[in-house]
């Protein structure tokens, strides 16, 4: 039913032949390149798993379910994964701070501390959190690497695809038994077969030039308006993320 935290279940199984199954982007577009330099790309032996955003040269946010509690990287700077791009930055995970609450589909959202701090350039940059409730109908963006055509083929370069904040009454009504919770957000794009897909999990939902909101589980299907794409909505987290960085 859901595309997120499964999906990474399966990870363990099938990454060496099939590549990581997370939550990409379909119905999008190519990112200007290196015009999303907060984004970040969770790698294990250099194969993207899932996204992030740098709050801190030394701390990526993303979701919770992209804990997989072995060794993995962060990847800053990029464009294209598979180009040997200058601007490149990889640090290690040093440290994950999944939330304490966290279950299969609430409160999915997690801090990772790497090993040493990036260096800010035009390419790796921060992004702030966004405060505030967002309003139904406002346009915002997700953007990921993730499968572009929800047959496991991951974006070669990032994606970025637009999307509008649906009330919170209308994605439960459409989830139907599946809970929407104050402590999430959900979307649509404009058309159907748009939103995010497998290996978009923990990238953002950003609105107003800010972090609002870390991809979290969608339907089986991608980008399918019956099953909005649905995200965790970051400031209802902001204590806790702020605890986080000023203790560590």
């Amino acid at each position: 039913m859901f595309r997120g935290f499964p999906a990474l279940i399966g990870f363990f199984v099938c990454f060496f032949i099939t590549g990581a199954e997370g939550t990409k982007i379909v119905g999008g577009k190519d990112a200007v390149p290196h015009s999303r330099p907060y984004m970040a790309s969770l790698q294990i032996q250099g194969r993207h798993i899932c996204g992030g955003v740098l709050l801190r040269e030394d701390f990526v946010l993303t979701a919770a379910h992209c804990d997989l509690m072995i060794p993995y990287t962060v990847v800053l700077g990029a464009d294209t994964l598979e180009a040997n791009e200058p601007a490149k930055q990889s640090l290690r995970v040093l440290r994950s701070f999944p939330h304490p609450d966290y279950t299969e589909l609430a409160n999915d959202i997690m801090l990772l501390k790497v090993g040493s701090r990036a260096n800010l350039t035009k390419e790796v940059q921060l992004i702030s959190l966004r405060s505030g409730r967002l309003r139904t109908g406002s346009s915002c963006i997700t953007a990921g690497w993730g499968d572009i055509g929800d047959n496991n083929t991951l974006a070669n370069r990032l994606q970025e695809v637009n999307v509008t904040i649906m009330s919170p009454r209308t994605c439960q009504r459409r989830w139907r038994e599946v809970p929407i919770a104050r402590t999430m957000v959900c979307s649509m794009g404009s058309r159907n077969i748009q939103g995010f897909c497998s290996g978009d999990s923990g990238g953002p939902l950003v609105c107003d030039g800010a972090s609002a909101g870390v991809v979290s589980f969608s339907g089986r299907r991608c980008g399918d308006i019956r099953t909005p794409d649905v995200y965790t909505r970051v400031d209802s987290f902001r204590q806790w993320i702020e605890k986080v960085l000023n203790d560590n």
